[in-house]
């Protein structure tokens, strides 16, 4: 072969071989890493970021059932490891034959969020990583029913990760407390419930910048937010994955199904009143 063109194709192996494994040295972001779990880190001082989360929820029993919650969010991080998420958010829902709750064909802005996370302890000095993190919303329509409603929740989540195989294998661990209060329009009853769970993904890079892997949550419902009465439980597994679509942005994509469940003191198979059988999110952001 010349030497022209052989020198070629091996200065173009040594520059791929290079841009991968900078990509690689990078090490693992977990901020935005998972779908329905997040990651202790909280990105850089200074850091601003847009984001567009779109999450779906479909079937309930037997009937038609679909909501489709969009909302859009600006991050920022004014000092070290903490970090603050503003939010809104519209609710689209198409309800047909679902017992206990009316029929609709809507699309409504539905409310406002903040998300506050604290991450304690870095991973990179630490055996795990470790953030506190608390989502408050305030909603002026039932997430469920998509009726006329005002609607306080919060989340308290305990964040874990740790890298299994350096810049290659990562897994975390969320327990998440969820306490919420709903007062439908015209009736003067507030209802309070709450859902406590735990959840477990693994990320693994498979390429740079390009993550799949898996998330498993196990969900509690209760009715009372000091979880006096239990009403069910669900099991969602499914995949998970993520694109670094390019210096500033990204997307996540992630699909769950209800994997096991059970409602108490019923017939029926599946939890289909207190979950849908399947919920699905896609992630878009963006740093500016």
């Amino acid at each position: 072969m010349p030497a022209g063109p052989k020198a070629f194709r091996t200065a173009i192996a040594c520059v791929s071989t290079l841009v991968s494994a900078c990509a690689y040295a990078e090490g693992i972001d977990t901020e935005h890493l998972f779908g329905f779990m997040i990651g202790t880190d909280v990105g850089g001082v200074g850091e601003r970021e847009f984001q567009s989360t779109t999450s779906g929820r479909f079937s309930k029993r037997t009937a038609h059932y679909r909501a489709i919650n969009q909302e859009f969010e600006l991050e920022f991080v004014p000092v070290r490891n903490f970090r603050i998420e503003l939010g809104s958010n519209f609710a689209a829902h198409d309800i047909s034959g679902v017992p206990g709750l009316e029929d609709r064909s809507q699309l409504a802005w539905q409310g406002v969020s903040i998300d506050l996370r604290y991450r304690v302890f870095d991973r990179d000095t630490a055996p795990v990583g470790f953030t506190f993190a608390v989502e408050s919303h305030l909603n002026r329509i039932q997430e469920t029913s998509a009726a006329a409603a005002r609607n306080y929740g919060t989340e308290l989540a305990l964040a874990f990760d740790r890298e299994l195989i350096p810049n290659f294998a990562v897994a975390a661990l969320n327990l998440i407390y969820q306490p919420e209060w709903t007062r439908l329009s015209g009736i003067g009853l507030t209802e309070p419930e709450s859902t406590i769970g735990a959840a477990f993904g693994v990320m693994t890079q498979i390429g740079p910048g390009l993550f799949v892997g898996g998330e498993t949550r196990y969900l509690r419902k209760y009715e009372g937010i000091g979880l006096q009465q239990f009403a069910g439980q669900a099991l969602f597994v499914g995949p998970t994955a993520y694109f670094q679509l390019s210096q500033r942005s990204r997307l996540t994509g992630a699909w769950s199904f209800q994997g096991w469940r059970r409602l108490p003191q019923s017939g029926l198979a599946a939890d289909l009143q207190n979950f849908e059988r399947h919920q699905a999110r896609l992630v878009f952001g963006v740093s500016f």
